[in-house]
């Protein structure tokens, strides 16, 4: 299980275990907290298209979806 702190989360590298579209490599671009300082919102863009996707910011702690640096 990968250990993210959702603190640290903006501007982290992620590589996809099973890459979709030939994108591979992501970086969260914005993280966004409620009043109670709980991860509302978390965005990735993947780095050779730029496109963005809205994520669950708990998905990124399994290692059979995201690995954690560009591998």
């Amino acid at each position: 299980m990968n250990r993210v702190n959702p603190k640290v989360l903006l501007h982290s590298k992620w590589t996809a275990a099973q890459p979709q579209n030939k994108e591979k490599h992501f970086t969260i671009t914005e993280v966004e907290f409620d009043e109670d300082k709980t991860v509302s919102r978390c965005i990735i863009q993947a780095v050779m298209t730029l496109n963005e996707y809205q994520i669950n910011w708990r998905d990124l702690k399994q290692p059979a979806i995201w690995r954690q640096g560009w591998c």
